[in-house]
């Protein structure tokens, strides 16, 4: 059984559609990667898992997430599983911290909405995360505007994994880093699926890293699915023009050298 299944999905607003009628699906324990430009979709989509599409925009078809179907779930319902069993990385991962929290307030009321549990659990629970991500205790009693990007996206990764979701959705996680961290948070998240055997469903613009990170590869364009298929399929064998096109754009080695 699939953990989640994208049916028909469409997405609205009164005068137009932008995404239509996509199908796919993520296994558990799975990586699959959505690939694209900007304005393709990708994000819009995903967004529309948790129910966090702007007002305006009306999304039909079925996402069945365990078998339930997200986008008719109230959301008293959604609560209950946002957070604990799907769980965002945000692009604008500096905007999901409230500046005048200090970063354990933030892991403090995460576990507080979601679990019962004692403050020493809490605490415990909390040393561990950051300690999962690389960053010690220390990094508690600081505010978000204290921390790199790399050290921010950090502990937005460790909030994310906290409850041991069965599902990450990585919105571009690595888009406002440099070429270095970028390479250490995509490492980091391929080492914590394999701790936690989380699926992980990544928005990326950049096929090298669906190349180097995805177990499965869906390309998008224009609001809709391209082709999809295995790692191997998609990067040695391309069907369609598109996906051809960004596979030429991916610089080689001696490229990256000049």
């Amino acid at each position: 059984m699939n953990l989640l299944e994208v049916n028909e999905l469409t997405i609205q607003t009164a005068t137009r559609q932008i995404v239509k009628r996509i199908s796919f699906s993520v296994e558990p324990g799975n990586w699959l990667a959505i690939v694209g430009q900007s304005g393709s979709g990708k994000s819009m989509s995903t967004s529309a898992i948790g129910q966090l599409l702007a007002p305006n925009l009306k999304a039909g078809g079925e996402i069945l997430f365990n078998g339930s179907n997200l986008l008719e779930m109230s959301s008293k319902k959604l609560n209950t599983i946002r957070g604990k069993q799907i769980a965002y990385i945000f692009q604008d991962y500096q905007n999901s911290f409230t500046p005048f929290m200090t970063i354990g307030k933030h892991f403090d009321e995460y576990q507080r909405n979601h679990l019962q549990l004692s403050k020493a659990q809490r605490l415990q629970n909390r040393q561990q995360a950051l300690a999962s991500v690389g960053l010690g205790d220390e990094y508690a009693e600081r505010f978000p505007f204290q921390l790199s990007g790399g050290q921010l996206q950090r502990t937005a990764i460790a909030l994310a994994l906290l409850l041991k979701p069965a599902l990450v959705i990585a919105d571009e996680p690595t888009t406002a880093l440099d070429s270095i961290s970028s390479y250490q948070i995509l490492q980091l998240l391929a080492r914590l699926q394999k701790e936690t055997g989380c699926a992980i469903l990544h928005i990326t613009h950049d096929l090298r890293h669906a190349a180097n990170y995805a177990d499965h590869v869906l390309v998008m364009k224009d609001g809709d699915i391209l082709e999809q298929g295995n790692r191997s399929q998609i990067m040695e064998f391309p069907r369609h023009s598109y996906t051809k096109t960004l596979l030429e754009a991916i610089p080689s080695l001696g490229q990256a050298e000049e």
